[in-house]
């Protein structure tokens, strides 16, 4: 039996967990932001999972619709010194102590100066906030506020040793063609530093699924597959590929928040009655029926751009703890600590079932008249008992919605079970010949 069709198979293995987790922990460090060498390190890691990965270079200065492709930014160190010499912020510590994007500096200043260009958060005290600077030119370090309050008068050195120039922002691609050309759209993005679940996560997932996917060797539909900067990235590839898009996505997702163990949460459409948003929610009141559904108001991630006026694809996202909605997010707190094996994997299995469902989603229609005669193909129980029904329940009721106008999702609502259960019992049905796809 197909992959697809067995619904075991939409259930992840602990090592596969463990992998995600794994390639987390290896992707931690890198100064990841739209652009740089943090970048391409972290798709040349993914591309050791992924040998057809595309990575490509998009020149500063490229128009994107409204936008234009940033100047390049790189970062090697970072620090501020007091008058001992001692590191009293060290970008070594952590990549978060220094504003993205921030231009090169080496002065003395004193904490007068100082305090104009740090940034802390004293509603959470302990953590070091997450803060960029992309599009005006300015510096500045981050640190916990209680850091920050310790730190005395006098002068300091801060330095900065950055570039920002023009240069390229990397982006990559990966297209696993299936007997159709109609597509699934599959989205992440690489660009925020040192977070775990805003970022890593949906790093992880999506290239794991990638490799489930990629073993397929009879994929329906074509899967287009994103590794991107966010915002940017999404609006460049959309001014370049918005026809294609168009004419072919059928679903799409954008992958993030993936790796906590605290929820599932639900982002819809802009249009909020796609294929997209009914399959990730009927697989969701089944996978957790707890989680969270958001509004289209409440988005922030590239679903902004997909599902924008004059694009209008069908694109959904299925989450962890949303963005915006966790303590940590945003900030150090957002660490390898947050996410986990089990976490990553629960959300790996709804994104699975997901892309299961659409492969398997289809219109049947029953080709006999009134029930048909099931006992005679081993379909249905030779002895009829009390109770001896229970087991072909879900076939009978299918074959009962099987009017060539209700899809496979459709009736799996309709009758109350969860789609994977009725692959196989579709599968069965077509092999005796009792019902056919519209």
């Amino acid at each position: 039996m197909d992959v697809f069709g067995d619904p075991w198979s939409i259930v992840s293995s602990e090592s596969v967990n463990e992998a995600m987790y794994s390639l987390a922990e290896r992707l931690f460090p890198f100064p990841r932001s739209l652009t740089g060498d943090g970048v391409r390190e972290t798709l040349a890691e993914i591309k050791k999972l992924l040998p057809d990965l595309q990575i490509n270079e998009v020149a500063s200065g490229t128009p994107a619709f409204d936008w234009e492709v940033p100047f390049e930014w790189n970062i090697r160190d970072a620090y501020i010194l007091d008058e001992s010499g001692n590191k009293v912020v060290d970008f070594q510590d952590t990549n978060l102590h220094v504003m993205a994007y921030s231009t090169p500096v080496d002065k003395t200043v004193t904490r007068q100066v100082l305090e104009e260009h740090l940034y802390s958060l004293p509603e959470q005290p302990d953590l070091v906030p997450f803060v960029q600077s992309y599009y005006k030119k300015r510096w500045g370090f981050c640190t916990a506020h209680n850091q920050r309050e310790q730190l005395g008068d006098g002068n300091y050195r801060v330095y900065i040793d950055s570039t920002l120039e023009p240069g390229n922002m990397t982006y990559a691609e990966l297209v696993l063609p299936g007997t159709e050309d109609s597509e699934i759209l599959l989205s992440t993005y690489f660009c925020h530093p040192s977070m775990a679940n805003d970022n890593l996560s949906g790093l992880c997932v999506t290239t794991y699924l990638a490799r489930w996917l990629a073993e397929q060797a009879d994929r329906r539909y074509t899967y287009r597959i994103l590794y991107i900067p966010e915002t940017i990235g999404s609006i460049y590839y959309l001014s370049k590929h918005l026809d294609h898009l168009r004419e072919k996505t059928v679903a799409g997702f954008v992958l993030t928040c993936c790796g906590d163990e605290r929820q599932y949460s639900f982002l819809p459409s802009r249009d909020e009655t796609t294929l997209a948003d009914r399959v990730a929610l009927h697989v969701l009141r089944h996978h957790a029926p707890d989680f969270e559904h958001y509004s289209f108001l409440e988005r922030g991630s590239d679903e902004r751009q997909y599902c924008s006026p004059g694009v209008d694809l069908p694109v959904v996202s299925v989450m962890r703890s949303k963005y915006h909605e966790y303590p940590e997010y945003h900030t150090s707190g957002d660490d390898l600590g947050l996410i986990s094996p089990d976490g990553l994997g629960g959300a790996y299995d709804a994104l699975r079932k997901s892309l299961a469902t659409l492969e398997q989603n289809r219109v049947y229609r029953c080709k006999a008249k009134c029930e048909p005669q099931l006992g005679k193909r081993g379909l249905y129980p030779t002895v009829s008992i009390k109770g001896s029904l229970a087991g072909v329940q879900s076939m009978i009721n299918f074959i009962a919605y099987c009017d060539g106008r209700k899809d496979l999702v459709a009736i799996a609502e309709k009758i109350g079970v969860p789609s994977w259960d009725l692959f196989d019992i579709a599968r069965r049905l077509e092999e005796a010949d009792l019902i056919e796809r519209c």
